[in-house]
């Protein structure tokens, strides 16, 4: 590996250890419903993004809310003693890509049978702290 490609691996490689993630694979909802839910909450602080999927009525927002819960989690095992308002943590990235797709046959009249696809996905959200953000840009 050339030089420029090492600092570029060795500076990727510290950006990531101030993320920190939680991913959910194979999730039986559609990724289009998915997505309308991760939009909502794309770039906000952790305690908003908690409330507007706590009183969303989708079904996919409860298991966001459940993904985003356990990023959290993931963040306070490596920041022993620091407080979540203090961190100023926010929701980063978040990415929700298509996974299987179940093939199945549903009846149909005159003896024909229609194709149905029943989807799922893998949904990863990014945590980050704004303060960190603010330090590097200055």
């Amino acid at each position: 590996m050339g030089s420029r490609k090492q600092e570029a691996a060795n500076r990727n490689k510290e950006e990531r250890k101030s993320l920190f993630l939680a991913a959910l694979n194979n999730n039986p909802t559609s990724p289009r419903k998915m997505r309308l839910v991760a939009d909502m909450i794309r770039g906000m602080e952790v305690k908003r993004a908690l409330d507007v999927l706590r009183f969303n009525p989708k079904e996919a927002s409860r298991k966001l809310e459940k993904l985003l819960m356990s990023a959290i989690s993931n963040w306070q095992a490596k920041n022993d003693g620091v407080r979540i308002e203090d961190s100023h943590l926010y929701v980063k990235q978040v990415f929700v890509d298509s996974a299987r797709i179940l093939k199945r046959l549903r009846p149909a009249p005159q003896g024909r049978g229609h194709r149905i696809k029943k989807r799922s996905n893998h949904v990863t959200i990014y945590l980050d702290s704004r303060k960190q953000v603010e330090k590097t840009d200055a």
